[in-house]
């Protein structure tokens, strides 16, 4: 059969199907079920109308049962039952196994960085580029060009950094731009500056920002610590998990400003950039905050033009400068929006698996969790513990998914 013409008769199937439905479901309802006819015709149409809306929903709620519920109760079963033996159940003993293997908890591992870092450059650098293209006449240009690798898929983007990535021989010329750029540096005080000094305030400052945040948090729970509603509860948890976690973060950037400070780089020699251990995992990274600068960028600089003007008239009539004005002014009244980047951006880390697929496979020490369960699924063929790995990440992105819906409901209230 003609691709087209098997388009067109499954269009006409769909479509026609979707009509039968609704039309033979009311009138099953209106003159079968419950008919307007009769002494009880009142209370009848009553029921009809009650049912009605969940008879329209039924198509919409079954597929998302079947193509939502259905997978993730199989395999939570498939994460407890041994395939190899008949599907006989076995408990835990894939999650134990899971969590023997030295390569889960380097998966892990990365992925908490993943979390800690892509996020917090990503909404940062898109808040940064909403701020400045609204105040410049060519802006709209300049968010067209930042929000353009959002328009790229993730394979495409691995291939492109792939190549900025690229190593040569000594003796040959470098067709990545990183190693290009590499040579230029000679150990002199400029080199030092830049790949040293510049990033260690980078870190420092970053670290301040996570310092800021935790004690912020730290004065909400304080102040919030008498509530009692469930709500609130949930709350108060989620935020001291997140003050904890940036705590921790806090204090492995002041390491690494240590480190980095006190590093000898190997000035003149061509780096494979993606088989250096621990920062190879930065350099992908590079490129999940490369496409989703894009998104938060478009997010908050709609949130930013929903500023009242008179706010910041008033903080101008004060004698507030720039600086003032958005930290103080500004950001307070989109945290809303930035709590919701943040967020979405955090599940799309969690499930971050085209890019490190293309560019490294989870060689070199850089295997995250959804690696980890393609490796174990498709190539080692253990369902068990491919399994239980893929629940693992359900678990990790639930908490955020209770965050956001504990700030949309008090929003709401």
């Amino acid at each position: 059969m003609h691709p087209a013409l098997q388009g067109l008769i499954t269009i006409i199937v769909g479509v026609g199907g979707c009509i039968g439905y609704f039309y033979f479901s009311n009138q099953f309802l209106d003159r079968v079920l419950f008919p307007a006819s009769g002494k009880h015709a009142g209370r009848n149409i009553n029921r009809a109308n009650r049912i009605r809306p969940w008879l329209f929903l039924f198509p919409a709620l079954f597929a998302l049962g079947l193509y939502l519920a259905y997978p993730v109760f199989a395999t939570l079963w498939l994460s407890v039952t041994d395939r190899n033996a008949g599907g006989a159940f076995i408990g835990l003993g894939n999650y134990r196994q899971m969590l023997d293997e030295p390569k889960f908890w380097e998966a892990l591992g990365n992925n908490m960085l993943w979390l800690i870092v892509v996020p917090a450059f990503s909404t940062g650098f898109g808040l940064l580029a909403a701020q400045l293209t609204d105040r410049i006449s060519w802006g709209n240009i300049a968010k067209s060009l930042i929000f353009m690798p959002m328009a790229i898929s993730f394979v495409g983007a691995a291939v492109i950094w792939k190549l900025v990535y690229d190593t040569r021989p000594v003796n040959q010329d470098q067709i990545g731009v990183l190693n290009a750029a590499w040579l230029g540096f000679d150990g002199g005080p400029f080199s030092v500056l830049v790949l040293q000094i510049v990033p260690a305030l980078v870190l420092i400052v970053f670290a301040a920002f996570l310092a800021y945040g935790v004690f912020q948090m730290a004065r909400s729970l304080l102040r919030g610590g008498q509530s009692h509603s469930a709500t609130s509860r949930l709350g108060l948890v989620l935020r001291a998990a997140f003050a904890a976690v940036a705590a921790w973060v806090v204090w492995l950037s002041l390491g690494s400003v240590v480190s980095l400070l006190s590093a000898k780089l190997p000035y003149g020699e061509p780096q494979t950039w993606l088989t250096i251990p621990y920062w190879n995992s930065f350099f992908l990274m590079a490129v999940l905050v490369w496409i989703q600068t894009g998104f938060a960028m478009v997010i908050l600089s709609a949130a930013l033009r929903g500023i009242p003007e008179e706010t910041i008239e008033a903080a101008v009539i004060d004698g507030a400068n720039p600086f003032q004005i958005f930290f103080r002014i500004k950001v307070p009244q989109i945290s809303g929006t930035i709590v919701v980047v943040w967020t979405t951006i955090t599940i799309v880390v969690l499930k971050v698996f085209d890019i490190v697929f293309a560019m490294t496979n989870g060689q070199w020490e850089t295997q995250v969790l959804a690696n980890y369960m393609y490796d174990k699924l498709f190539r080692a063929n253990d369902w068990g513990v491919g399994s239980a790995s893929a629940m693992t990440i359900m678990l990790l992105v639930t908490p955020i998914l209770a965050w956001n819906v504990y700030n949309a409901r008090r929003e709401t209230r």
